[in-house]
């Protein structure tokens, strides 16, 4: 059974930050598409998490449909995206900060006073400074996607909407099967870039890494 998210680490930083902001990232391993960053925004007094958030990753396709709408509900959430076309640009990392720069962007466009919030940011490598203009208050979790519930919401909102956009692709870019593998490197998808070749939301740089 997945591990259920909790609070403790965002209570913890409600003792001095007026808002917490989880943040995580999917689509970085893809090999098409966007790679996107889900920005979660809660206060105190947020109340429980919705009962069936878990990481995004363990949760079925129907329940992550189901329960994103109450994640954004209970939050504020923003996603923002990366190209391939940055990510073939400028790399990885540094499309992830673009990414993660673009949420929280929005974030302030709906009305969160991000610079007195405290980012709880997923992983042990800190992607975002680099990309923001201001520093902001940022503390690096492992596993946060799974164990704090800021975080879960985030990559879960961000990942909903990003299989949203390939499945989408699937009807422009037809053949790769982004439908159901996301742009992934599944063994169809492979076949069909041999066979059809690069799309124009393939990230070259990664095909060319790809390449025995």
């Amino acid at each position: 059974m997945a591990a259920t998210p909790t609070l403790e680490a965002e209570q913890e930083l409600w003792a001095d930050a007026s808002l917490v902001i989880g943040m995580d990232e999917v689509g970085r391993g893809a090999l098409a598409g966007p790679v996107s960053v889900g920005a979660l925004a809660l206060a105190a007094d947020c109340g429980a998490w919705p009962e069936h958030l878990r990481d995004s990753k363990t949760m079925t396709p129907l329940r992550r449909a189901s329960t994103a709408p109450l994640v954004r509900t209970w939050g504020v959430s923003a996603v923002g995206h990366a190209s391939n076309d940055e990510i073939d640009r400028f790399g990885i990392i540094a499309a992830l900060g673009l990414a993660g720069r673009r949420a929280l962007v929005a974030l302030h466009a709906a009305g969160i006073e991000v610079p007195a919030a405290a980012i709880l940011l997923d992983g042990t490598h800190d992607w975002l400074a680099p990309a923001l203009r201001a520093p902001l208050r940022t503390v690096l979790r492992a596993k946060a996607d799974r164990d704090c519930a800021s975080v879960s919401g985030a990559a879960l909102v961000a990942k909903v909407e990003r299989d949203e956009r390939m499945v989408v692709a699937d009807d422009v870019h037809p053949g790769y099967g982004w439908a159901s593998n996301k742009g992934y490197g599944s063994a169809v998808h492979m076949a069909a870039i041999d066979e059809l070749g690069p799309s124009a939301l393939h990230r070259r740089t990664w095909l060319r890494a790809a390449q025995p």
